[in-house]
C-alpha cells in the first residue's frame, strides 16, 4: 500500500500528538507546496523507505536502509531531526503518564527508569536541560540529574532548577535546591552553592562550603555575601584553620567594613556633604500659602525633621542637627535634643545611631543596654529593648533571650514593654522556630485582660510570634494550633500573622487566596484582622514579578470593594510589594489615594510614596510629596507622614535602598523583611502608635538599610576602579549558548550605583569576579590568561 503523502514524519514514529512549534515548522519545510515535481516524488519515496525500516521484517528494513542512503543527504537530515526530537518528545510525555499510572497501581518501574536513563542522557548533550529536568520531576528521580551534567552544561541546568524551584509546592522545591546545591558543589562553584544554602536557611551547607573551599580569598568572598544577608554566622576552627584570617573573616561578616565602603560610594558620587531637612522639604518651590506649614506646633515639626535628618544623612557620620560641635552657631546635638519634647527626646537620641549607622565603635550593645532593660521609666527600658532587638537582630542570643522572656512573663509590667520585648525577641530569633521564645510570648498573650487586647500595641505580641517562623511554612501548624485557644479578639489577628510570616516570600498562591478570601468577607467594625491579611497577600505574592504583578491587580480590586479597614491597608501592602522600587502604576495608586476622604488611607498612601521610593531620589515622587506638605499644611498629621515619607525618598541622599531582596532578587534578607514588616503593622494603626507617642518604631527600618551599590576590591580589600557595564536585567532560563544577560546598558567605572532591576557585568577581562552575581562587595582577582591588546 502507497504511503499517504500528506502524512507527517510525527505520523510514521508512530505518534500522532503533542507536536511542538519546532516540530511543526520542520514538518511544514518538508510539506512544502512550492516543492518541485522531482523534490515531491523524493518526499514520498523517502516516507515509504522511513515506514519500511520500522517492518519486523529484516530483509524489508535492509532493502529501505539501502534505498535511503541513496536519497538527498538534506532529506535524511530534516527526517531524521523530526524524528528523533518527536519521538524523544512523545516518549517522554508517555513515560510520565505511564509511571503516574504504575506508581497508583504499585506496579514496576525498573524498565521505565532504563529509558528515563537515556533520555535524559540524549538531553544533556543536546542542550535541553530543561526537558531532562522536568522528565526526572515528573518520574521523582531529580538524583539521577547529578551524574548527567558536565562542565558545559551544569550552569544552565542549575539556571533552570532554582528558576523553577518558585513555581513548584513543597517540598518539592527544597528537594529541587538541594539537587542545585549538590552540582555547584560538585563542580567547585562554591559561591553559586553558598547562596543555595542561605536560600535554605542551612547553616550546615554554609559550614561545609568553607570546609571544602581552600582559598582564603574566596571564603573572604562568602563572608561579604553572609554580611549581606544579614544573618549571623559564627566562624570556628573547622571553617577557617588560621587564627588571623578567621578575625579578618568574621569581621566582615560583622559589616565592620560596610561603612567604609559606603563612605568610599559616597565620596566618588560627591555626597558627602551633610544635608538639612530644608534641603529636602525644599519649601521656596512652592508657592507662598503654606511653604512652612506656619500654623502646625513647633513640636510635631521638630520630631519631623528629626527623622527626616536621621533618614537623609543615615550612614554618614556628620549632619547639621546632631553632630554639629557645641560651640558652632547652629547649635549643638544637646540643644537639638531638648527642642524635642517628652518621648520625641527618645526619637532625637535614636536619630544620632542611625547617623553613625554602621560606624558605631563602641563595646557590644549589651554590655551598654543591658542595665537599662530593668528601669521603672517605660521610656528607657522600650529604648533598650528596641535597641537589643536592632543590633542583635538574627543572632539567636541566649544572654538576650534570658533578660526579656521573664519581661513577658511579669503581669506587672507595663502592656508597652511586653510588647517591644516581643518584638525584639521575635527580631533575634527570626525565622528559628525557637520553641521557648514562642512560649513565652503565648503566655503572654494568654494572661492579658480583654480590656488590653483592644489596645492598638497589642498587635505587636502576634507579630513577635509570627517572626519567629518567618519563610518557614509548615513548621508553624504547631503554634498556629495553640492560637486557637486564645482570646476570639486577638485570635483571628494571630492567625493571619502566623500565616502571613509562615509564607512570606514563598509565591503560595493557595495561601494567597487564602488570605484574599479573609478580605472579601464584610464583618463588623470591631473585627481588626483583615489588616494583617492585606499585608499578607503581599508578603507571600513578593516572590518573584509574576505573583507580585496579579497581587497588585488584587489589591486593587479590594480598593474598590473593600471595607474601610481593608482600604486602610491596601496602600501598605503596595508600598511593601514595591519598597524601594517605584512602579509608576503604583505610584499613580498612591498619587490618588494620597487625597483619599479618609485621613487613615490618605496617611497610608504618603507613608507608601515614601517607600515605594525609599532612597531613589524619585524626581517624580519627590514632587507629589512637595505638593502635599502645601497641600497639607494646615493638618498636622498628614504633615508630618509627608515629612516622614520626604525622608525616606532621600534615604541616605540616595545611596540607600529598603529592598529586602538581594542577590539578583534570588536571596530575602529575613531581618531586612522583619523590620519593614514590624513598621507596616505598627502603621495600621497610624493615629494611634507612629502620630502616638511609639513613633520610634519607624528606627525598625534601619534593619532594611543596605547600599544599593557595586564596589569592587582587590585581593587586599581596597577599592579598584574599573569598568563594568550596568543595564536592565534580562531573564536567560532555558536558553542554549551564552545570551545576553542585560539590556540597554551604560559602562561606568566602579564603584556605581544599581537601581531596581539592574544587573552588572564586567566590561573587562582582565579581571576576574570572585562572585557570580556583582552587588555588594566583589573580590576580584587577576586574569592570569588576560594580554593587553
Amino acid at each position: 500500500m502507497a504511503p499517504d503523502p500528506n502524512r507527517t514524519a510525527g505520523d510514521a514514529s508512530g505518534s500522532g500528538s503533542g507536536t511542538t512549534k519546532g516540530e511543526a515548522s520542520l514538518k511544514k519545510k518538508v510539506d512544502n507546496d512550492d516543492l518541485s515535481e522531482e523534490d515531491l516524488a523524493l518526499k514520498q519515496q523517502l516516507e515509504l523507505y522511513v515506514e519500511r525500516v520500522q517492518d519486523p521484517d529484516p530483509g524489508l528494513q535492509k532493502v529501505a536502509l539501502e534505498s535511503m542512503s541513496s536519497i538527498q543527504k538534506k532529506y535524511i537530515i530534516i527526517f531524521l531531526l523530526v524524528i528523533n526530537f518527536s519521538v524523544i518528545r512523545n516518549l517522554a510525555g508517555e513515560i510520565s503518564q505511564e509511571y503516574a499510572q504504575r506508581q497508583s497501581e504499585e506496579g514496576q518501574i525498573e524498565d521505565l527508569m532504563e529509558l528515563v536513563q537515556q533520555i535524559v542522557a540524549f538531553h544533556m548533550k543536546h542542550n535541553a536541560e530543561p526537558e531532562a529536568v522536568d522528565l526526572l520531576m515528573e518520574v521523582e528521580d531529580l538524583d539521577m540529574l547529578v551524574h548527567h551534567v558536565d562542565t558545559a552544561n551544569f550552569k544552565r541546568t542549575c539556571l533552570y532548577l532554582t528558576s523553577s524551584a518558585r513555581y513548584l509546592p513543597g517540598p518539592d522545591d527544597m528537594l529541587v535546591l538541594d539537587i542545585a546545591y549538590v552540582i555547584y558543589k560538585k563542580f567547585e562553584e562554591y559561591p553559586n552553592a553558598l547562596q543555595i544554602a542561605l536560600f535554605l536557611d542551612n547553616l550546615q551547607y554554609v559550614q561545609e562550603i568553607f570546609t571544602s573551599c581552600d582559598d582564603v580569598l574566596c571564603k573572604k568572598q562568602f563572608c561579604y555575601i553572609i554580611a549581606r544577608h544579614g544573618i549571623a554566622v559564627e566562624l570556628d576552627d573547622e571553617m577557617v584553620e588560621d587564627d588571623d584570617d578567621r578575625e579578618i573573616l568574621q569581621d566582615i561578616i560583622n559589616n565592620t567594613k560596610l561603612s567604609e565602603g559606603y563612605l568610599t560610594l559616597a565620596r566618588d558620587i560627591e555626597v558627602m556633604e551633610p544635608k538639612s531637612p530644608e534641603d529636602i522639604y525644599k519649601a521656596h518651590l512652592l508657592d507662598g500659602r503654606a511653604s512652612a506649614g506656619a500654623s502646625v506646633d513647633s513640636a510635631r515639626q521638630n520630631l519631623a525633621a528629626t527623622f527626616v535628618n536621621a533618614f537623609v544623612n543615615a550612614g554618614f557620620g556628620q549632619d547639621k542637627l546632631m553632630t554639629v560641635p557645641s560651640d558652632s552657631s547652629s547649635g549643638s546635638s544637646g540643644n537639638w535634643l531638648f527642642k524635642n519634647k517628652e518621648h520625641g527626646k527618645t526619637s532625637a537620641a535614636a536619630s544620632l545611631g542611625m547617623i553613625l549607622l554602621w560606624d558605631n565603635d563602641c563595646d557590644p550593645a549589651l554590655a551598654l543596654l543591658g542595665d537599662y532593660i530593668d528601669k521603672e521609666d517605660p521610656s528607657i527600658r522600650i529604648g533598650a529593648i528596641m535597641g537589643l532587638g536592632i543590633t542583635y537582630a538574627g543572632s539567636q542570643n541566649e544572654t538576650i533571650r534570658g533578660k526579656l522572656v521573664p519581661i513577658l512573663n511579669d503581669t506587672k509590667t507595663p502592656l508597652d514593654v511586653i510588647a517591644f520585648a516581643a518584638i525584639s525577641l521575635g527580631l533575634i530569633y527570626v525565622g528559628s522556630c525557637n520553641e521557648e521564645v514562642a512560649q513565652a510570648i503565648i503566655f503572654a498573650l494568654m494572661d492579658r485582660s480583654e480590656l488590653e487586647l483592644g489596645e492598638p500595641l497589642t498587635r505587636l505580641l502576634p507579630l513577635g510570634l509570627g517572626l519567629l517562623y518567618l519563610g518557614k511554612q509548615e513548621s508553624v501548624e504547631a503554634t498556629a494550633e495553640v492560637s486557637k485557644t486564645f482570646n476570639e479578639k486577638i485570635r483571628k489577628y494571630c492567625d493571619m500573622i502566623l500565616l502571613s510570616c509562615a509564607f512570606a516570600g514563598t509565591g503560595n498562591v493557595l495561601k494567597v487566596q487564602n488570605l484574599l478570601g479573609h478580605c472579601s468577607q464584610h464583618l463588623d467594625k470591631g473585627e481588626y484582622h483583615q489588616g494583617p491579611a492585606v499585608l499578607g497577600i503581599a508578603m507571600v505574592a513578593m516572590a518573584e514579578e509574576l505573583g507580585l504583578e496579579m497581587a497588585i491587580r488584587s489589591l486593587e480590586h479590594l480598593l474598590q470593594y473593600g471595607e474601610q479597614n481593608i482600604r486602610r491597608a491596601v496602600p501598605l501592602a503596595l508600598g511593601l510589594l514595591c519598597i524601594s522600587n517605584p512602579k509608576v502604576n503604583v505610584m499613580d495608586t498612591l498619587s490618588r489615594l494620597s487625597h483619599d476622604t479618609d485621613s487613615e488611607v490618605a496617611m497610608a498612601a504618603v507613608i507608601s510614596l515614601g517607600l515605594i521610593g525609599a532612597g531613589t531620589n524619585n524626581a517624580r515622587i519627590a514632587g507629589m510629596l512637595r505638593n502635599l506638605s502645601s497641600y497639607y499644611y494646615k493638618d498636622a498629621s498628614l504633615l508630618f507622614c509627608v515629612r516622614i515619607a520626604q525622608g525616606l525618598v532621600h534615604l541616605g541622599k540616595g545611596l540607600l535602598t529598603l529592598n529586602p531582596y538581594h542577590s539578583d532578587r534570588f536571596l530575602l534578607s529575613p531581618t531586612a523583611l522583619a523590620g519593614i514588616v514590624t513598621m507596616l503593622h505598627a502603621c495600621l494603626d497610624l493615629k494611634a502608635i507612629v502620630l502616638g507617642k511609639y513613633h520610634y518604631i519607624l528606627y525598625f527600618l534601619v534593619l532594611a538599610m543596605q547600599p544599593r551599590m557595586l564596589l569592587t576590591v582587590d585581593e587586599n580589600l581596597k577599592p579598584l576602579s574599573i569598568p563594568v557595564r550596568v543595564g536592565q536585567a534580562v531573564d536567560v532560563v532555558g536558553q542554549a549558548g551564552r545570551p545576553k544577560t542585560i539590556t540597554g546598558f551604560q559602562t561606568h567605572s566602579t564603584p556605581v550605583l544599581l537601581a531596581a532591576g539592574d544587573r552588572a557585568e564586567l566590561a573587562t577581562e582582565k579581571y576576574i569576579p570572585l562572585s557570580p552575581i556583582l552587588e555588594g562587595f566583589v573580590i576580584l582577582k587577576e586574569n592570569p590568561d588576560y594580554r593587553e591588546d
